[in-house]
């Protein structure tokens, strides 16, 4: 197989990933819904119960580059698709919280393996970086924005359980044509069309911790904001709609997150990223702030703005490391940033049970505010930190 056939299998096959990849870890939150009305359970108490699946899910992204680097980036994505598939058919066959919170605990770690080797072998083989990290991007968000409308269809048509059969299904279907199309990892082909120049810099530490910053709180907006989104919406637009209805709501604000990804993907590739960085990062907290002093439509307008910052900064967080790391380092430094961002998200689920208790999405929604206006801060530093002796070189590299 010559090096385009295989640049073009791998990130195809890389792009659906992403998409399962963020639909799966959404089903539950939606699903909740129909699951508290089946069991009489609260919640609280049932959404407490994933928080096993998103501490494993931020906490199992650091050896990922590690073990993608020893067993091979593509047998890492085959295991992704298998180990996501039969974690699905696991949930659906849970009757206990117990049950559950294994299954989901299982789910966690498979969807862990996602983002630090997907997004190496994304930016290995990419043509123009700015432009496939924002195709990509859509379709993580796509994912993320069906997993609302058709687990409430399916939920609502069908059970609760047919919304994870269907996609384990769709997992492991994809698992094999993967592992039947895709015969290796093609490194060598990559490293002559994968990337852009790597920018010098002369205070690697200090930007490494504005950025290590942005991430963490990222993490935290990131996953208040999109774990609680289908409740928000049903507990602030109107309690007196079905859940189809409210899923679909759901799916149109993370559709608008989906457009601002691709249209950053272009900017990229013509401008400098601490710059798209800063004024894309002050969206969070106003959009959040909107929407969580407010109801109705005034709710919805602040969580599309919110959504498409957070969504935006997912691109620019990943060229970052495309442009300031290394190609050698690249897999293990995915590992790192997805583990910062993603082990904030074990926090979260019980955060939102907790501050849903005591002030109501309100103050969950107050809170990932406060956590947006730390990564406007930390865009803040990054971009003063990017402004010194190596601005020149900036401005070729870019």
């Amino acid at each position: 197989m010559d090096s385009d056939t295989l640049s073009r299998r791998t990130l195809r096959f890389v792009n659906v990933a992403h998409a399962l990849d963020h639909f799966v870890l959404l089903i539950y939150p939606t699903a909740v819904i129909a699951i508290a009305a089946q069991t009489g359970l609260g919640y609280g108490e049932l959404i407490g119960l994933a928080t096993g699946a998103f501490v494993a899910f931020g906490l199992c992204s650091l050896p990922m580059g590690s073990l993608a680097d020893r067993f091979g980036r593509r047998n890492m994505l085959a295991v992704f698709f298998f180990g996501y598939g039969l974690s699905c058919l696991g949930v659906a066959s849970a009757s206990t919280p117990l049950g559950f919170a294994l299954w989901l605990c299982v789910l966690g770690l498979a969807s862990a393996i996602y983002h630090p080797v997907g997004s190496a072998m994304l930016v290995t083989h990419a043509r123009r970086l700015g432009r496939d990290l924002g195709v990509n991007g859509v379709w993580g968000n796509l994912g993320a924005a069906s997993a609302s409308g058709l687990t409430a269809l399916l939920a609502a048509a069908v059970s609760w359980r047919a919304a994870f059969v269907v996609p384990g299904l769709v997992c492991l279907a994809c698992g094999a044509a993967f592992a039947a199309l895709v015969p290796g990892d093609g490194d060598a082909a990559g490293r002559k069309a994968g990337g852009a120049a790597v920018i010098p810099v002369t205070r690697p530490w200090a930007l490494m911790a504005m950025f290590a910053l942005s991430i963490f709180a990222g993490g935290l907006t990131f996953n208040l904001t999109t774990i609680s989104l289908p409740k928000v919406i049903d507990e602030g637009v109107g309690q007196a709609l079905p859940l189809a209805l409210t899923g679909s709501i759901a799916t149109g604000v993370f559709l608008f997150g989906a457009l601002m990804q691709l249209a950053m993907g272009r900017l990229i590739d013509r401008y400098s990223l601490p710059s798209l960085f800063v004024a894309l990062s002050v969206l969070q907290p106003l959009g959040l702030g909107i929407a969580a002093a407010s109801t109705g439509l005034p709710l919805l307008a602040g969580l599309v703005l919110a959504m498409t910052a957070i969504y935006g900064q997912v691109v620019i967080n990943d060229a970052m490391i495309a442009r300031y790391v290394p190609p050698a380092y690249r897999a293990r430094a995915y590992s790192v940033r997805y583990f910062v961002g993603f082990t904030a998200s074990g926090f979260v689920v019980p955060a939102i049970a907790l501050l849903h208790d005591r002030g109501g999405f309100a103050l969950v929604l107050g809170v990932a505010s406060a956590c947006g206006a730390v990564i406007w801060l930390a865009a803040l530093g990054f971009l003063r930190l990017t402004q010194g002796g190596e601005r020149p070189a900036l401005a070729a590299a870019e």
